[in-house]
This record gives C-alpha cells, structure tokens and sequence, in this order.
C-alpha cells in the first residue's frame, strides 16, 4: 500500500488526459478484439504484480478500444457524459470504499443520500416527504416502484405478499401505454406479475398515451381489481410525455396506482420551458428516473421515488440477526428502499452534479440539449429525401433517408466512420436513425460536425 498515492495520481493523470482528448477521438474505435484479448493475457498469471505495472498493461490495453461515450457526439442510448465534479466525486467514491447498507455501515453516505433524495424532489416538483432510494438505474427504479404497488394494492384486499407470495393472490392488472419501454415488461416479469397482465393502451403519433383510450381501459373492470397504471415521461423513441395530470385523475378515479417511468423525460421538471410536458408529476403514487442520462452523473444511477413510505420499505426492507444499525438511529437505512444490500454510495456522485449544476445549471442543461436536438431536425429535414418521424419535444430526433435499407447502410456508415454514433430503431414499422442529445459538454459545432459528416456518407451511399 506504500505505492498507492504514487499509483493513484498517476491513474487521475491518465484519466484526465483521456477526457481532455475525447472529443478528437473517433467515437468507435477499431477493435481487434484478439489484440486486446492478447494484451491482457489469456492464463491467470502464477504471480502478481507491481500495482503501476498492473495500471499500465490495463490502461494500455483498454484505451484504444474503449467507446468515447463521455464526449459531446455520442448519440446513442439517451447517454450523458459526466460531469467533472461527478467523475471526481466517483474516484473518491472509489477510494472511500463505503458500504452504504446502512447509517451504521456508512454514516456519512446515508446522509448524503438523504440529502441528494430531498434535492431530487425539489428540483423535480415531487412531493417532498416522498421515500426514496438510489440504484443502478431506471430498471431497478422501475421494479422498487412496481413492488411498491403490489405490496399496497394487494394489502388493501387483505393479501400480505411478502411472506405469503403470488400463489393465490387476486390477480393484478396493469394499464400500459402500448409504447411503454421494455423495462416495464421486465419488472412485471421479475415481479411475478408477469408481463401478460398488461392490457396496452392506445397512444397518439408521437408515442404518447390517450387519456380517452385510458379512461376506456380503465371503465372495463371492477374498480375493487387490484390495477396499476404506467405512464411515461419521455418514450424511449420520440421523447413523448404521456398526459400524467390526466392519467393521475383517471387513476385515482378507479382507487389504482399510477407509476411514471421517467427515465430521461422526468428530467423536463427541472426546466420551466419543459415542465408543461410533465404537469401533474406530483400527483403520481411512484417515479423511476435515471442519473446516468441527464443528470450526467457516471454509470451507473437511478433514482425511485415513492410517495407511500411505508409500502415502499415494505417491499423492500429486509433484517437479520447480524445485521447491526437497521432501525436503531436517527437516519434512514438506504437499502431499505432498494433491491441492492451491498451497494456503492451512488450518492456522492449525485451530490457533486446537482451541486455543480444548481437549480439554473441542471435547468440550462435540459433546455440546450432540447434545442440542439431541434437543431439536428432542422438541419436534416433540409437534405434531400430525409423525412424526420417525430415531434421533437425533447431531446429524440428519429430521422428516416428513404428506405429501410438505406437508413440502415448509412447508421452502419455513420458508426464506422467516427465523426459521432447514434443508433438504429424501428417505429411503426419503418426503421430510423435515432439521436438522443444528453451530454452537457455537446455544443452546436458538434451537432453541425455531425450533420455534415451524415451528408457527406450520404453521397456515398450506392
């Protein structure tokens, strides 16, 4: 361990100059897959190694095979890079070596958590005496919420389903825009709930549900049925909000419970041009949102909010004989509200980002990504045969050049060549390029680099 300071900065030296550099990189790089495989070494060596010497053959390796994710033309995903005050925060993380379990575990992380959590829902308009957990990401978020509505839904008919299980439970429906994310479906799965008990609702152009096509799902079942209600804030797609005021009266309306996937869209909250999107968040039982998308804190984060407490701890709570601190002090235990028990403190990233960032800063940060998203539609609407296939409301841009086949050559085209990367999706039936804007160091020189860089493959297209 006497090395370890000597390493460590040595380690920082190497990660800054990357990330002073990653804008020049090409985003994909050429990957020889043998090469790397080669580099790192294909038996468990006999004897270790010199911590520095193990660095340099890691970082020499990787590097030249690594995803410039973090920099400012990377498209894909709905990814952000993170912030500098996020990245420094996660090396300390890393060094603290915390286990945030609970406020005896890691009293310092729970604190933390606890205030990230109270900032969350200020920034974000929820109500501020809501639970509330970090986990990996908006998958995990989603099934903590999705569990949270089981264990109250079922309670209310007299079915405790954490000692007793599913076997024999009254049945539970689940209302869902028929454009939900595919992590919704998952989370029934692990649930037990399973992803045939949702009946899917109708949505508009855009990929945003139909408050009259809800209201019509939601009048053909007894209203005592144990229901859930999925919204979304931000299709996966389009960047479309469903109706959350409208789903929220709907829902209340039948006794069900209304859970908003908020991935990257919850994230319009914090902007005053964007909240219209999301009116009516507050009104919600549970919201899921990512950190590793707007918040551009480093991967990996999410965020569940609950605003039943003690459904929300039901269903996720747990004791054992060893396990000293839970419930004994002043602070709330965080794994308490999530699925993991041996968790990283997330929390000292997310504290660092909304502290750089401030209400303005977290603001500004969603509206420039939305207008640069509005500057790559316009700017590809003028090429020829290009036709754009959504409402750009957000921060998604899905870009069609004729054919299914020419679309799919020039994503192909655009990935190998470098300049920037986005991806491919399909959208009632046709296949686009889809462009998601989220990293808080793209500027307009990045977006106008990446156009031209489409056209000029375009021309080369046979």
């Amino acid at each position: 361990m006497s090395n370890l300071g000597h390493a460590l900065r040595r380690t920082v030296e190497r990660v800054a100059d990357y990330r002073a550099g990653v804008g020049e990189r090409p985003v994909v790089p050429d990957l020889d897959a043998d090469r790397l495989r080669n580099a790192l070494g294909d038996r468990l060596p006999e004897t270790g190694a010199d911590p520095d010497a193990v660095i340099d053959q890691l970082a020499s390796a990787v590097e030249p095979a690594v995803t410039a994710n973090v920099g400012p033309r990377y498209f894909g995903f709905v990814v952000g890079g993170a912030l500098d005050a996020a990245t420094c925060a996660d090396i300390l993380t890393t060094g603290w070596d915390q286990m945030s379990f609970n406020a005896t575990s890691s009293p310092a992380a729970a604190v933390v958590e606890e205030v990230v959590g109270a900032w969350l829902k200020e920034a974000l308009g929820l109500p501020p005496d809501a639970s509330f957990g970090i986990g990996t990401g908006a998958q995990g978020a989603n099934t903590v919420g999705l569990a949270a509505a089981r264990h109250r839904l079922l309670k209310r008919v007299g079915w405790d389903v954490e000692p007793r299980g599913l076997m024999g439970a009254p049945a539970i429906r689940v209302i869902a825009n028929e454009e939900r994310h595919g992590t919704v479906d998952r989370a029934l799965r692990l649930l037990g709930i399973g992803a045939d008990a949702v009946q899917p609702v109708a949505a508009d152009a855009n990929g945003a549900l139909a408050p009259t096509a809800l209201e019509q799902v939601l009048g053909e079942a007894d209203d005592d049925a144990p229901t859930i209600v999925c919204v979304q804030a931000g299709n996966v797609n389009t960047g479309a909000c469903d109706d959350i005021g409208a789903a929220a009266e709907l829902a209340r309306g039948h006794g069900a419970w209304l859970h908003v996937d908020g991935a990257f869209g919850l994230w319009a909250a914090v902007s005053p041009s964007r909240r219209h999107l999301v009116s009516g968040i507050e009104r919600a039982d549970s919201w899921a949102v990512d950190g590793h998308k707007w918040l551009n804190v480093p991967y990996d984060t999410g965020f569940v909010f609950c605003a039943d407490r003690e459904a929300h701890a039901a269903a996720m709570s747990y004791t054992a004989a060893y396990l000293e601190g839970q419930g004994q002090t002043g602070l709330r235990s965080p794994s308490d509200f999530v699925t993991e028990s041996s968790r990283r403190a997330r929390g000292f990233a997310a504290w660092a980002a909304l502290r750089e960032l401030g209400r303005t800063g977290l603001a500004d940060l969603v509206d420039r990504c939305c207008a640069l998203a509005e500057r790559f539609g316009e700017q590809l609407a003028e090429v020829d045969s290009v036709e754009i296939g959504n409402e750009v409301v957000l921060n998604q841009v899905l870009v069609s050049f004729g054919s299914d086949e020419r679309t799919d050559a020039l994503i192909d085209a655009v990935q190998r060549e470098g300049t920037c990367w986005m991806g491919g999706t399909t959208w009632h039936g046709r296949r686009y390029m889809r462009i998601s804007v989220s990293n808080w160091s793209t500027t307009e020189d990045d977006v106008d680099r990446s156009v031209a860089a489409i056209r000029r493959l375009l021309t080369e297209l046979p």
